[in-house]
């Protein structure tokens, strides 16, 4: 999703994940993500399947989950207590950078076994 950038984003935000320019693989991880997010009691043993099927790694998988589930655990604690949008993307987008996390501190891949060489080896 990184080759994407700023169309994947867009797009996504405009919950538009038919037309993002994503991978078949992570397309398939979105879609599972979006199913955790909206249905999660409709997950099912085929739906990781699936996931194993386009590559993603169990590792992966529990990661996608974890990351899902904090998502959902800060946007309802922050409903919860009326906190608004600290407005991190704006900041960014004018240069003002100071303070905010480092974005060299981010992963740099999460994309399925064999998709690219491991870069941690």
């Amino acid at each position: 999703m990184q080759e994407g950038g700023a169309a994947v984003i867009v797009a996504l935000e405009n919950g538009d994940l038919a037309t993002a320019p994503v991978s078949p693989s992570e397309r398939t991880l979105l879609e599972f993500v979006e199913l955790l997010t909206k249905h999660a009691y409709r997950a099912t043993d085929a739906d990781t399947d699936r996931l194993r099927a386009a590559g993603w790694t169990d590792p992966q998988i529990a990661e996608a989950v974890y990351i899902t589930a904090l998502f959902a655990f800060f946007n309802r604690v922050a409903d919860a207590f009326g906190l608004e949008d600290p407005g991190y993307r704006e900041l960014t987008a004018a240069g003002k950078t100071e303070g905010l996390p480092r974005r060299d501190m981010e992963p740099t891949s999460h994309q399925p076994v064999g998709a690219e060489e491991d870069r941690r080896s």
